[in-house]
């Protein structure tokens, strides 16, 4: 047999594989599917017992090992919010537009749905003064343990910072210890990948056994219309982006195929970060820059989260036969830009902050039970979409702050 049919699959294509299996599993045996679920669980509990240790870590060296440059630190905050907000506000024009063009609330009944769980989620609300005075931790212990990614990245840096501040000796020991840290949870990172196709291939099928195949017929014009959306989010808009920054494209996409499978299997952002850091500092992004733009973009920047909320808002609004006006719909643009902040990388985050939304511009509630229907497949696509965004993010401001084009994607093209 010629030698180029003896190659062992690569970590991508065993979770593509494991997906496919997963997907049939989940059809053909849901009540067997179901029971998978501790085999997706122990891999998701894997991969967030890394976040903590990896973000602040790689977040302590990046600030604080080059010198204490406090000066580009706040350059790049700077530059990542002008980043997150043109491209987050860029999201909800695409998800408006893809909302009025289809209209997949139109001929949706609501009578029967249930209020309850639109009504209980937005009891949660999210306002602006609540999104800064929750980016600030009471206690380090309590964000880490809850996996607070925000509240860890503010942490570190204000670590980081007062390490710059004390004598050679200790900061060199404390930067040691650190970049030990961080060298040793990479290659956790690696030995957790190897359980990947296991635990990703179960989450499929518990995904496709809970919800079934058939709940996406009903409302199958709405799900569409979130893929079709979101298709045009990364043609029109990430790829020129990148285009324009110079990032070679093709080499790009090969690095963040593996983080991506991992948030659609998965539907959980933070599932995918360690590996999205991963495979951007491979792909040539300095550690300090993938460091503080990821993580910070699982707060700022999740792009497929705040189309669907525009989506999501004009659907409850067809479905209950209410005309939104342009000026409306634009103050409702503007109020899904800033509340959006306050999503988490978690599944369902962005239901309650649509749940709110509904409430406050006096739509139907009951919208949200129907969408819960589907919401799992819209969720798959939409965090799919999130971290593919804050992998770019970190390129592009590398190449804003004056990265080689030549040091980006190198690795990839060998």
């Amino acid at each position: 047999m010629p030698a180029r049919f003896k190659r062992w699959p690569t970590l991508t294509e065993w979770i593509a594989i494991s997906m496919v299996a997963g997907t049939a599993i989940g059809w053909l045996f849901p009540a067997t599917a179901v029971t998978l679920e501790p085999l997706s669980t122990i891999f998701l509990r894997l991969i967030k017992s890394l976040v903590v240790p990896l973000v602040f870590s790689t977040l302590v060296v990046g600030v604080a090992g080059h010198g204490g440059d406090i000066k580009s630190v706040g350059r790049l905050a700077l530059r990542a919010i002008i980043y997150f907000e043109a491209v987050t506000t860029l999201a909800l024009v695409v998800g408006l537009l893809a909302g009025n063009l289809a209209h997949p609330g139109t001929g949706v009944s609501l009578a029967e749905a249930p209020a309850a769980p639109g009504a209980e989620l937005a009891a949660h609300h999210v306002s602006i003064g609540a999104v800064l005075e929750h980016m600030v931790p009471q206690s380090i212990v309590e964000a880490a343990s809850t996996n607070d990614v925000l509240q860890v990245v503010v942490f570190a840096i204000l670590f980081a910072i007062a390490l710059t501040r004390v004598p050679a000796k200790p900061r060199a020991t404390m930067l040691g210890l650190f970049e030990s840290l961080a060298e040793v949870v990479f290659r956790m990172v690696g030995l957790v990948m190897l359980y990947a196709p296991i635990g990703i291939g179960a989450a499929i099928a518990v995904t496709i056994g809970h919800s079934g195949p058939a709940v996406l017929f009903s409302l199958a014009k709405l799900v569409l219309t979130m893929y079709a959306a979101l298709i045009v989010l990364i043609v029109c808009v990430f790829l020129p982006v990148a285009v324009l920054a110079g990032v070679p494209v093709r080499a790009f996409i090969r690095a963040v195929r593996e983080p991506a499978l991992i948030a659609f299997s998965t539907s959980t952002s933070e599932a995918a970060l360690p590996r999205a850091m991963e495979v951007m500092e491979e792909f040539g992004v300095p550690r300090r820059i993938v460091a503080f733009v990821i993580p910070a973009g699982y707060s700022f920047n999740l792009d497929g989260s705040t189309l669907y909320l525009a989506i999501g808002s004009l659907f409850a609004a067809q479905a209950g036969g209410i005309h939104l006006s342009l000026a409306t719909q634009l103050v409702l643009m503007l109020t899904l830009m800033l509340t959006s902040k306050g999503v988490a990388g978690v599944p369902r985050a962005g239901v309650v902050i649509l749940s709110g939304a509904l409430t406050t511009f006096g739509l139907p509630i009951q919208a949200v039970a129907v969408l819960l229907g589907v919401d799992a497949f819209m969720d798959m696509a939409r965090t799919t979409v999130n971290v593919v965004g804050n992998c770019l993010a970190s390129v592009v401001l590398a190449r804003w702050e004056g990265v080689p084009i030549r040091e980006l994607g190198d690795r990839q093209a060998d």
